[in-house]
């Protein structure tokens, strides 16, 4: 259960209607699953009773309705490939590796399509980036066109392809989910990127947009956020001005969403900060400098002894924020550089962990204030075999996690670190970047040659199927009812037992 509901009480619910009508079976059945399911995210997001409902059944954020990777309704299937139990099949334009949102019968995922305009008269570099705006923009269907500043454009390691010199369009594709076909698509703006990126290891779509089920939000970093309504008019826009990302690894944390709060986390090497915002208006709520360089992991927001709290991992120190206020509730130092898995919160424990230069997990317990760098408020912790970029997989009390960007696999004890399993070989996957997917007992791992491997979730590693694809996957997958939802390189799989 997460930490936001361990102590919650079915009888707090609101008192429901003794008639047996269908609609008063469903209204109970969806208090009932939140007591069982005990979601922070959930309430946090979707207050009504149907929405959350929806929200069980949906993958409304990149780790999915609990934010730890679980999909507590969904039951996709264990084996696949081109020929077998492949729903449908599409391609999407451009590149990203933004995980696929559902919420009912939609599916939005975003992307950067090259346009082939190249640039004919560059801007001169600037001196710093742009500071960031205030000031939501007018809502508007037009897409902004910048003229390309030049800021950096080969990272600090020189690993890039180069400056830019292409235009590209930065868009929010709405697919049905039954068909995969468009059924809208919205270009959020049209510029030339400021800076390159790696060109095998990242994109220019790296976020994950996010739903409550009323709206989407698109973020697309340096060109942007955007609030759409799910028949994709535009509501709001913010522009929070231009990061300039570490060794050309590209922009991927993405926005984080609790009842009518989004947060953003701006971590970079030109002055960070993590800001609040009104969901309805984009209006600016607080906004807190962060003593930080770049980092990748998406904000985590749990409730705990009644304060929400946004929890961020970064190089310099693990910190937990107060999400009505912004200030700060406690820090801690211990994870190694260039954090990029996000945190993942239950039982009054949040995990947090790194795996470059090193290897860092710290389990720490909430409820605490202050530097706890070292104290007691740390469970447990272990430096050996974690990853660099997946992020965790939290199901049935078990922490599962990946070594560095290696197919191994460790499985511990999520309450007091003691092991099950560790560096468990899959040779099928030896190179991965997506996060681990849990549903009905089983783990779902892609890998980046286009092969999955399906594990049971159990304390002795039990290998279910090996599938194999015509794509590769950087991705992390998405699972909702029988469905399973692969973003690869070129395409999108809608995987279903036939």
């Amino acid at each position: 259960m997460n930490a936001f509901f361990q102590n919650f009480n079915v009888a707090a619910c609101p008192a429901m209607p003794r008639t047996n009508t269908k609609s008063s079976r469903c209204r109970r059945a969806g208090w009932l699953l939140i007591a069982a399911l005990g979601s922070a995210q959930l309430l946090g997001a979707w207050t009504t009773h149907a929405a959350a409902v929806s929200a069980m059944d949906s993958w409304p954020q990149w780790r999915g309705p609990l934010n730890t990777g679980v999909a507590p309704a969904a039951n996709p299937p264990v084996t696949w490939s081109e020929t077998n139990n492949v729903k449908w099949k599409v391609t999407i334009p451009g590149e990203g590796s933004a995980t696929p949102i559902i919420w009912g019968n939609q599916i939005f995922i975003q992307t950067a399509i090259p346009t082939g305009k190249k640039v004919e008269n560059p801007a001169p570099k600037p001196e710093a980036p742009p500071a960031a705006t205030n000031a939501p923009s007018v809502a508007t269907n037009t897409p902004t066109t910048n003229s390309p500043p030049r800021v950096g454009g080969r990272g600090t390691m020189g690993l890039t392809s180069g400056q830019p010199d292409e235009y590209y369009q930065f868009v929010l594709l709405c697919l049905d989910r039954q068909t995969g076909k468009v059924r809208w698509q919205q270009i959020a703006r049209v510029e030339v990127p400021h800076e390159g990126h790696h060109p095998t290891d990242s994109n220019f779509a790296g976020p994950s947009p996010v739903t409550d089920g009323q709206h989407v939000f698109a973020y697309f970093g340096s060109r942007g956020l955007y609030c759409y309504d799910l028949n994709g008019q535009l509501q709001w826009s913010r522009d929070f001005g231009k990061m300039r990302i570490a060794m050309g690894f590209g922009e991927g944390s993405s926005p984080a969403l609790y009842q009518d709060t989004l947060v953003i986390n701006w971590d970079n090497e030109g002055g960070s900060f993590i800001i609040a915002l009104d969901k309805k208006t984009g209006q600016t709520l607080w906004k807190q400098p962060r003593e930080e360089k770049t980092s990748w992991a998406t904000p985590l927001i749990v409730e705990h002894n009644g304060i929400s709290q946004v929890i961020t991992a970064a190089t310099g120190k693990i910190r937990s924020y107060d999400l009505v206020t912004g200030k700060l509730i406690w820090e801690c130092a211990g994870l190694t550089r260039n954090v990029i898995p996000s945190p993942v919160a239950d039982h009054g424990l949040v995990y947090c962990m790194s795996g470059y230069s090193g290897n860092a997990l710290l389990a720490i317990r909430l409820g605490r204030a202050g530097d706890l760098t070292g104290t007691d408020a740390i469970a447990w912790s272990c430096k050996k075999s974690t990853p660099y970029v997946p992020s965790p997989l939290l199901a049935g009390g078990k922490l599962y996690f990946l070594s560095n960007n290696k197919g191994s696999l460790s499985c511990f004890n999520a309450a007091d670190g003691k092991p099950f399993y560790t560096d468990e070989l899959l040779p099928e996957i030896p190179d991965v970047f997506a996060s681990p997917v849990g549903a009905a007992g089983r783990i779902y791992l892609p890998g980046r040659n286009g092969v999955t491997v399906v594990l049971k979730q159990s304390e002795k590693p039990e290998k279910l199927a090996v599938n194999r694809l015509d794509d590769k996957f950087d991705a992390s997958p998405a699972a909702v009812g029988g469905e399973l939802f692969l973003r690869g390189k070129s395409h999108l799989y809608c995987l279903a037992e036939k």
